[in-house]
């Protein structure tokens, strides 16, 4: 029989004893387990070393590490920073989009490495899948990349913001993009050419070269740009670079340069000061500056204070991260009484008045008179109002043709499904898109009867294509429909759109719901029947562009019901669901509300992830509002798509935005990406006419 060892003790200095056993149950890695209690679990450094059976002074040491080995990732959010009084007040005044603040202490030369960690959090907050960032150079930004952490993003470029140097300083523009890049994991862009040459004809010349063309042409199309600050007192970085050896900076301070911006010098308000080098150097102009969307700046140290107060005036940044006694010497020269100082019991002027209580309503208001007999009216009404393209089928309230009725020779297509989608499915029935439709309630298939009597009056006598969303009550109908369809002699083919990339895998494609992609399904399919093509064919193109139609929704708040006037399901005041159906079915996360950009860099995260990863292609984009999110929106939401696709090197050929398969009164919105091809893009581009869709023929 054996017995257990007794516990090891701490030797009476306190010093840990490294042969002290770790309990089994913890496994085979203190550093792992003593940061699990201590930041996961809140326990304190004396109830782990219990835990552990083992002393505080080892708790300590273990959780060092940890921190040291990376086990424990200990990161500040940058929104805390930009929440410091002194942040609060530079970005007021000078309109920034943001400001990080960082504390003094320390010795001096800590602080470039604290700029370093606090431009790093920032740069990672605001970059985004498929940006291009713009990198400057210096010690500061070199110390971003250093304490960056890798975000999980997708297709990012780094552009070299400034032509290389020969001096062999640690902190060149070519050693600074390439140490970002590496960072984010990104690809790195280069320019392949000094940053100052020796006359403005040979710039001229390099500039002419296709390579450097076609490098610049992706720095001017950078999103982001990171850069540091140069003041031009002795100990500045233009000093020690050696990068301006070639003129005497007493011909700039002759013209009162303050300081250096990405390579160009700037006067006290931030205006440009012209001088010998302008014509000589190569990189990123203060005019190129100004069209990237977000410019970040990392630069403290109080003898940089007129050189961050000219960049800061002149508008080359829009987001800036210091150190507090920088950030407080640039209010001072701007005549500004931060509120950090206001006196006990003193409020500022700009302070927010308290938000009154909400008020809570039990209804939604609705233009509605029997709420039993919306769908009757509102399709009564659609038909007064379409009249010119729509037709009531013989016999049936809810399902109508096209004008004109049935096409000698040719296939007819069939659409339907619930009201409440509006203009789907009744807004796209004209010449060239759907022959006819059947319209069912609220959020329900229409019955197998209208349907049927839909294909009758359409049919031609080349047959009848079905196309419809993938909902087992669709499904069940239209199939009933096509089985009495066919006992009467029309041929049918049926083709169920599954364009919802959330709900479903890619293995399990058959099994998504079909969403807002359906308009390209039936715009392609529609000029495929318009064509004369064969049953056959016009079901094959729909298949096609189906298969390569990608949608995904996020919703903010829910649709309401006619019958209840109740919202039918609840997010929350500070919630979206990402994945949402346009029946308000869950989507594949509900989370915290995010800016524009990120909820679109959500949706085309999935989209992207299912397109081919060669780069190149054409694609047609339809961004669509749920009902109660407006074109305003839309477009905002519209931009960051069409980044994201041409990060991935894919060229929008065709784009709607607007409603077009809606949710009722639902806010949120859905993107919808059709891979195309030439043949579907001649499809896409066949001449149509109906209530919501319109293609004209091509000029002559």
């Amino acid at each position: 029989m054996t017995t257990a060892k007794p516990k090891l003790k701490t030797a009476k200095d306190g010093t840990a004893d490294a042969a002290i056993p770790v309990p089994l149950r913890f496994g085979d890695d203190p550093q792992l387990w003593a940061a699990w209690l201590y930041y996961e679990e809140g326990l304190t450094q004396g109830e782990i070393a219990d835990a552990m059976g083992v002393s505080r002074a080892t708790v300590n040491a273990t959780l060092a590490d940890a921190r040291e080995r990376g086990v424990v990732d200990i990161t500040i959010e940058p929104q805390r920073l930009a929440a410091v009084t002194l942040a609060r007040e530079v970005k007021r005044h000078f309109g920034l989009h943001d400001c990080l603040v960082v504390p003094n202490g320390g010795e001096a030369g800590q602080l470039i490495d604290r700029l370093g960690r606090a431009g790093g959090l920032a740069l990672v907050d605001l970059l985004r899948s498929g940006d291009t960032l713009a990198v400057a150079w210096g010690r500061t930004v070199l110390a971003v990349a250093r304490q960056l952490r890798a975000p999980r993003l997708q297709d990012l470029r780094v552009v070299q913001a400034t032509g290389g140097m020969s001096t062999g300083t640690p902190f060149s523009p070519e050693l600074c993009a390439s140490a970002i890049a590496d960072a984010l994991g990104a690809f790195c862009l280069p320019l392949t050419a000094p940053g100052i040459v020796s006359s403005p004809e040979l710039r001229a010349l390099l500039l002419d070269e296709p390579l450097l063309r076609a490098q610049f042409e992706a720095l001017r199309g950078a999103s982001r740009a990171l850069l540091g600050i140069s003041s031009l007192r002795p100990n500045s970085t233009i000093h020690s670079s050696g990068f301006f050896d070639a003129v005497p900076l007493q011909d700039y301070l002759a013209r009162n340069a303050v300081g250096v911006v990405a390579g160009r010098f700037v006067g006290p308000g931030g205006e440009p000061v012209e001088g010998p080098l302008d014509e000589r150097t190569i990189g990123l102009s203060l005019q190129d500056l100004a069209g990237i969307e977000r410019r970040i700046a990392v630069a403290g140290g109080f003898d940089k204070v007129p050189a961050i107060l000219a960049t800061l005036r002149g508008r080359h940044c829009d987001v800036l991260v210091t150190d507090a006694a920088t950030a407080r010497g640039i209010l001072d020269a701007e005549g500004v009484a931060s509120t950090a100082f206001l006196k006990r019991g003193q409020r500022p002027s700009d302070a927010p008045p308290a938000a009154g209580p909400e008020l809570q309503r039990r209804f939604v208001k609705k233009f509605l008179n029997d709420p039993e007999d919306v769908v009757d009216e509102m399709l009564d009404g659609a038909a007064r109002a379409h009249r010119t393209h729509l037709v009531p089928v013989p016999g049936a309230r809810r399902a109508f043709m096209a004008m004109g009725g049935a096409r000698e020779g040719r296939v007819a297509l069939v659409v339907g499904g619930g009201s409440g989608h509006e203009p789907c499915f009744l807004g796209y029935v004209g010449r060239g898109m759907a022959s006819a439709v059947a319209v069912g309630n609220v959020f329900s298939s229409p019955p197998p009867d209208p349907i049927l009597r839909a294909a009758k009056a359409c049919d031609g006598g080349a047959g009848v294509l079905f196309v419809y969303g993938n909902y087992a009550g669709d499904t069940m109908n239209f199939e009933m429909a096509a089985e009495l369809a066919t006992d009467a002699g029309i041929a049918v083919r049926t083709v169920v759109t599954t364009d919802d990339v959330a709900s479903s895998s890619p293995e399990d494609r058959d099994g998504r719901r079909g969403v807002a992609g359906n308009v390209f399904v039936f715009k392609v399919a529609g000029a495929a029947c318009d064509l004369g093509w064969t049953l056959e064919a016009c079901e094959a193109a729909a298949r096609r562009a189906n298969q390569r139609t990608y949608t995904m929704g996020v919703a903010l708040e829910p649709c309401s019901m006619p019958q209840s006037r109740r919202f039918n399901f609840a997010i929350g005041p500070d919630e979206m669901e990402v994945g949402v159906g346009i029946h308000g079915e869950p989507g594949v996360s509900r989370e915290a509300i995010r800016p524009a950009d990120a909820v679109a860099d959500t949706i085309m995260d999935r989209i992207l992830s299912e397109l081919p990863e060669d780069r190149g292609g054409r694609v047609a984009v339809l961004v669509n509002s749920f009902g109660a999110t407006p074109l305003m929106e839309l477009y905002v939401l519209y931009r960051r798509v069409e980044q994201r696709l041409a990060a991935r090197g894919l060229t929008v050929a065709r784009n709607w935005i607007g409603h077009y398969c809606t949710s009722l009164d639902m806010a949120g919105a859905s993107v919808s990406v059709l891979h195309l091809d030439d043949a579907l893009l001649a499809l896409l581009d066949h001449p149509c006419d109906t209530p919501f869709f319109h293609v004209a023929p091509p000029t002559t």
